[in-house]
């Protein structure tokens, strides 16, 4: 099983040299990935909404971090995981991950989703309640972009007029996963996306998601192998063993892909290195 790490956002700090350090130590024990989480703004509780991250928990700028990454790295691929793409001009995403598979040697893979904050659609002045199909839109604009010489495309969100973006990427186009188990993201994912990248834990909930999207890639004219499936296995706290256990499941399901997802705070950099450590032992199957 191919194992990513999730970049501890909330819980390395500031020092580059942390980051650095952290980084090649993913590098060094093997993971595929290393996957940088995405918010632009923190948000207060308000009105009866609590955010499942509030105002105080750092989020590193995805693609900032990604280009700090490629630098002190040379093997692991990168990933945003996952970038909130809606609430952004499409335009801008596809020239930073253009200029970030550049700078990797193309090692970038594009992990969106479409986000649970409204709060943060608000304040970057974009709509809520289109985000779904504005997404669908973005996937066929930024394909276009990494690829064609010119650019010419008119849309229900887009209008663009024999544009280009120079340098382009290294991947042409850059592969494009989709994160989410909404049955509308599903569909999404087996008619558009390169890959499924859900937070699920075990189960016969999961079992049914996983036999769904295999579904709709049927009903796209995929083959499974043609979408694959990377599963975040959320963790509330220091567990190998339910680690291992949850990477055993979803191998004998036929992933063959994961992300440790920690929600609690492993202390200092050690820790955050432990865990990458523990993992691997625990899911090495």
């Amino acid at each position: 099983m191919k194992l990513c790490a999730q970049f501890p956002t909330r819980f390395i700090g500031n020092d580059p040299q942390k980051i650095k350090d952290w980084a090649q130590a993913a590098e060094d024990l093997g993971y595929s990935y290393i996957e940088v989480p995405d918010h632009v703004f923190g948000a207060q509780a308000r009105d009866g909404w609590t955010p499942n991250y509030n105002e105080n928990e750092h989020f590193h700028e995805t693609f900032v971090t990604l280009g700090f990454l490629a630098a002190c790295t040379t093997t692991i691929r990168l990933s945003s995981g996952v970038l909130i793409l809606p609430q952004r001009q499409t335009g801008v995403v596809a020239k930073q991950a253009a200029e970030a598979d550049l700078l990797s040697g193309g090692r970038l893979r594009l992990g969106i989703g479409v986000g649970w904050n409204h709060i943060e659609y608000e304040a970057l002045e974009t709509n809520w309640k289109t985000r779904g199909a504005k997404q669908a839109e973005q996937i066929e604009v930024m394909r276009l972009l990494w690829s064609e010489e010119l650019v010419t495309f008119k849309g229900r969100f887009h209008d663009l007029d024999r544009v280009n973006i120079v340098p382009g990427p290294v991947q042409r186009p850059i592969p494009i996963w989709l994160g989410g188990t909404a049955d509308a993201v599903l569909r999404r994912a087996a008619k558009l996306a390169n890959g499924w990248m859900p937070i699920m834990p075990p189960g016969e909930k999961a079992e049914e998601k996983l036999e769904q999207f295999r579904g709709y890639l049927v009903e796209n004219g995929r083959q499974p192998d043609e979408a694959p499936v990377e599963v975040w296995l959320r963790a509330n706290e220091m567990d190998p063993e339910a680690w291992g256990r949850d990477a055993d499941y979803w191998r004998q399901n036929g992933i063959s892909m994961a992300m440790l997802y920690p929600m609690f705070h492993a202390g200092n950099l050690d820790g955050q290195i432990e865990i990458l450590r523990r993992f691997k032992e625990a899911a090495k199957g």
